[in-house]
This record gives structure tokens, C-alpha cells and sequence, in this order.
């Protein structure tokens, strides 16, 4: 009786540990596949960490990846702008304006909803650690479907593997904090973060626009 509960046992752990390494579910991109995007509207993201800054830092780094992977960005600062000059203050507000209204107004086939869901260091007793985590969807403003959706975390601490005994923990916990005093590091960190979530070619991720010599090759829309 004692080996067979033994064993029993024995095969869940197993379960469980192959049910952990699973690879993840592969996404859905048919709405993606007919819509066939050109444009993207990127508008200010939400945000839900503590840290004021979070916002216009993941803004800034969103460009770049996106035009990479073949589409057109509509220029961030100019949309926020005009958003600005409409009354339009702050990323929640923009968030709730109707995907027909964005259409008529900027004329993208596309608008991508960004929140930032983690921001900023923390700082332990012998350890500190920048972190960035972002979610995004990706809408058409042609018809309000959503075409595709992720998320992507990024950190200081990555590859980290605590050697040099306690004192060395203590010594780079301090280095740590003097160079994020100094500068806003996590800025760096959202950079990767934004690379993550919305370079094309990534597990789940994006898929290639027109302006790419990838389009519709690998997974992209097919003719």
C-alpha cells in the first residue's frame, strides 16, 4: 500500500514537472491573417506601477521594433500631441476613446493598448533588481477586432548567479543602488521590454508587416 501511494505520488510530481515545461499554447493569428495591417497607432501606454515615469519611457522605445518588423509607426510625440491639443490628458482617458473615432482622426489601420504593468527597482538586503513587465493588444480600427495580444518582462538581475559569498552580494547590492540613484535605469530595462513584446519573428509574437522582407513568410499572412 505504502509503495503504490509512493508511486502514485512519484507520477503526479512527474506530471506536474512536464506540465511546467509544456510549450506555451500556440496563438491564434487568424483575425491578424485577414486584416493584413500597414499602419500602427501606438497611444500613450497605461500605467500601473508606481513610478510616474513608466509611461513616456515605454512610449519611447515602442518605435523602433514595430518599424523593424514592417510597419508604419505613426510618430509618437506628434499623436500624443494632438491628443493633448483635443484635451485629451492622460492615457486612460485616450484608452476609452472608440477605435472608429482614432480612424477617423489618424487614418491608421491599427492601434496597439500598452500597460505597464511593473516599473522601477527594488531594493533588498544584499540584492536589487530594475524591472519592466508589459502587456499589449493589438486593435483594428477598421472594425474594433482584436487582431493580437502579449506581454514580455524584462530585468536587471537576469543571468545573475550570486557568487562571491555575502560580502560580494553586499558590496554589488550597494554599486546597485548608487548607479540606479544616479541614473534611471530602468529606462535601459523597458528598452528590452519593448524589443520583447513587439519585435516580429518571437514565439506568439507579432507578425511581420508589408514593409518587411519577411511578410507573409514564417507564420505571417498568407496570400
Amino acid at each position: 500500500m505504502r509503495v503504490n501511494a509512493l508511486k502514485t505520488g512519484l507520477l503526479a510530481l512527474a506530471a506536474l514537472l512536464l506540465g511546467g515545461c509544456a510549450a506555451p499554447a500556440k496563438y491564434d493569428y487568424s483575425a491578424f491573417k485577414e486584416s493584413r495591417p500597414a499602419s500602427i497607432l501606438v497611444l500613450p501606454p497605461l500605467n500601473s506601477s508606481p513610478d510616474i515615469k513608466a509611461t513616456y519611457s515605454m512610449l519611447a522605445q515602442t518605435t523602433w521594433p514595430l518599424a523593424e518588423s514592417g510597419y508604419y509607426v505613426l510618430p509618437v510625440t506628434l499623436v500624443d500631441e494632438t491628443f493633448r491639443q483635443n484635451g485629451l490628458q492622460t492615457p486612460a482617458d485616450i484608452h476609452e476613446l472608440p477605435a472608429a473615432k482614432l480612424r477617423e482622426i489618424f487614418g491608421a489601420d491599427t492601434a496597439l493598448y500598452i500597460n505597464v504593468k511593473q516599473y522601477g527597482t527594488s531594493y533588498m538586503v544584499v540584492s536589487s533588481e530594475t524591472r519592466v513587465t508589459a502587456e499589449a493588444k493589438l486593435i483594428d480600427l477598421r472594425n474594433g477586432r482584436t487582431l493580437w495580444t502579449g506581454s514580455a518582462t524584462a530585468s536587471s538581475a537576469e543571468g545573475d548567479n550570486n557568487s562571491g559569498g555575502l560580502i560580494g552580494m553586499l558590496v554589488k547590492a550597494v554599486i546597485n543602488q548608487i548607479a540606479d540613484s544616479l541614473s534611471n535605469r530602468a529606462h535601459g530595462i523597458a528598452g528590452i521590454t519593448a524589443y520583447r513584446l513587439l519585435a516580429a519573428g518571437r514565439p506568439n509574437g507579432i507578425l511581420y508587416g508589408p514593409r518587411s522582407p519577411m511578410y507573409m513568410k514564417d507564420g505571417s499572412p498568407a496570400q
